[in-house]
């Protein structure tokens, strides 16, 4: 199942990170193990964010996905149900006429 992955950065955290040079290394090890088709940052609501579009084959692949982000980023991690363009398509398909 298609999820964008959520994480709303600690400010206190993050900034620690930044300070130690360890940030870089951080993102860039949860782009390879999520490998996400689609990864975008900024800020939201004050704090720095991340929402990585990831596929999960099962639920049981949460923890792993989330844990980098608590662990390292004291994160906030959201997981929110997506659909492509095919997707809804697929899915508006199988409404049939009302």
């Amino acid at each position: 199942m298609r999820v964008m992955l959520k994480a709303t950065l600690d400010t206190e955290k993050g900034n620690e990170a930044i300070r130690e040079g360890r940030m870089p290394k951080v993102m860039q090890e949860a782009m390879e193990k999520l490998r996400p088709e689609a990864a975008y940052f900024g800020p939201e609501g004050g704090r720095r964010t991340c929402w990585l579009v990831i596929d999960l084959q099962d639920s049981s692949q949460l923890p792993p996905a989330a844990e980098p982000f608590f662990t390292e980023m004291n994160a906030r991690v959201e997981f929110i149900p997506v659909m492509n363009a095919d997707d809804l398509q697929k899915g508006l398909s199988q409404l049939g006429p009302s």
